[in-house]
């Protein structure tokens, strides 16, 4: 942008010259693409005009990235139902790096390349062209509003244990999903650095009584207990499934690389952080809610690690689980709606999505 300028500012140098030709970065940026004039620095870009706002710093974007990820341990009850305590801890310590660090990895460097908004989907159309972008922008982008859409539900599913009503078909209930989702929708509208440091709250809070049920386990835990074996043959289908699920989309926080203050640096440090996190939020509660209590695989349900926190720390601790489901939800609902609107930002000027 600043050479156009001066080129444009300076015509009578330019007639002065008469013969002399042109420099070659002036030149370069009037004929390459769009993209290759953001990775050289020319040409103004609408999606990374972040320098007029408050740009996301290291720890937002690491919450962000975790609620993107993961959310909490909240589902991966599963993959103990599936194979059992022993190979569940083993997946959960083993598939963040063998799975996450290299997706990290590609995601970080791509993110430090293509430093605008649009992440993955600028990447495969610079790589695969213009088809390739657009089909990746709108199955990506219709995954999020399919799987966002889930979250107002959970919620009310969550708050029907104290307000029955809210559980129950009906305009309570429409009424609260509504509700919810255009306010969840109006607090992303307000800015991403407000959505940022609010996912840091968000995680604090859920990741707390797992924190204090992993504690309060350490006198309890038996590690025989992590040996128990599943009833009939393991499914190994449920349990990677689950493990795949719990630990997938890292590439999610590239769409908003433009909105990250200085992602060269921020970006990789982020990513390092967050698979250390994710990593430890699964593997911790679980160790100690399977070396803590006497549960068979079998009763490892969906919402158990509730149950085992009312067993290790009494119903206090348990309630205020069961209210981290509901806060895990809402970060999980802002990161993506975060995600999907700055995939359509970044994708806007280039009409990729």
């Amino acid at each position: 942008m600043n050479q156009e300028i001066l080129t444009d500012r300076q015509p009578p140098q330019s007639e002065e010259q008469g013969q002399h030709p042109q420099p070659h970065g002036a030149v370069a940026q009037e004929h390459t693409p769009h993209d290759q004039q953001l990775q050289q620095g020319g040409g103004p870009d609408p999606t990374s005009s972040g320098h007029l706002r408050r740009k996301i710093t290291l720890i937002p974007l690491v919450f962000l990235i975790y609620f993107e990820v993961a959310g909490g341990p909240y589902g991966s009850e599963k993959a103990v139902r599936a194979a059992g305590p022993l190979f569940t801890l083993l997946g959960f310590l083993i598939f963040p790096f063998a799975w996450g660090v290299p997706e990290s990895l590609v995601t970080a460097e791509l993110a430090t390349a293509f430093p605008g908004n649009g992440g993955f989907v600028r990447w495969a159309d610079h790589a695969f062209g213009p088809l390739a972008g657009s089909l990746l922008g709108t199955w990506k982008y219709l995954s999020i509003v399919i799987n966002i859409a889930a979250y107002p539900a959970l919620v009310a599913d969550y708050l029907g244990g104290v307000a029955p009503a809210v559980a129950q078909p009906g305009r309570t209930r429409t009424g609260t999903v509504i509700g919810m989702t255009l306010f969840l929708s109006f607090v992303n509208y307000v800015g991403l650095s407000i959505v940022g440091w609010g996912t840091v709250a968000l995680g604090v809070v859920s990741l707390a009584p797992f924190v204090l049920m992993t504690a309060m386990a350490v006198p309890k835990v038996r590690p025989r207990r992590w040996a128990a074996q599943v009833s009939g043959r393991k499914d190994w289908r449920l349990f990677f499934n689950t493990l795949f699920w719990n630990l997938n989309y890292w590439d999610s926080a590239s769409t908003m690389a433009g909105e990250v203050e200085r992602p060269e640096r921020t970006f990789p440090r982020a990513l390092a952080l967050a698979v250390v996190l994710i990593a430890a939020s699964y593997l911790l509660p679980l160790m100690a809610a399977t070396g803590a209590t006497d549960a068979p695989p079998d009763a490892w349900v969906n919402g158990y690690l509730a149950d085992a926190a009312g067993i290790i720390g009494g119903p206090w601790l348990k309630y205020w689980t069961g209210a981290g489901a509901v806060i895990s939800s809402i970060g999980m609902f802002e990161a993506q709606m975060s995600s999907g609107s700055f995939q359509l930002l970044g994708c806007s000027p280039s009409r990729l999505g």
